[in-house]
């Protein structure tokens, strides 16, 4: 089955709006605190970055290129986009409930 025609676009727009969204939240949270982290703080920054990884990695994805009509990779792809965006918000909410 074929892919919709603007499931790559969305993928990619998609990706990098949450990823705009996280790096605000990592700007507001204080990324920048000189002491030594709590153990909860490094488990919010390992999170973080496991999503922006994720989100990052949507565009590649969706746009790998393919030998064939059908091979596209929109399922892997968005796959990545929910690990990404859960990992972002499973950042945010255990930096706001610790």
């Amino acid at each position: 089955m074929r892919a919709p025609q603007g499931s790559v676009t969305g993928l990619c727009s998609a990706s990098a709006a949450i990823f705009s969204l996280g790096m605000a939240f990592l700007g507001f949270w204080g990324f920048t605190d000189p002491g030594p982290w709590p153990l909860v703080d490094k488990f919010v920054a390992a999170l973080a970055l496991i999503g922006f990884a994720s989100l990052g990695l949507v565009s590649w994805i969706a746009t790998t290129p393919v030998e064939q009509e059908g091979q596209e990779k929109i399922g892997p792809a968005r796959w990545a986009f929910a690990a990404g965006v859960t990992a972002i918000w499973l950042a945010v909410l255990l930096s706001l409930f610790h």
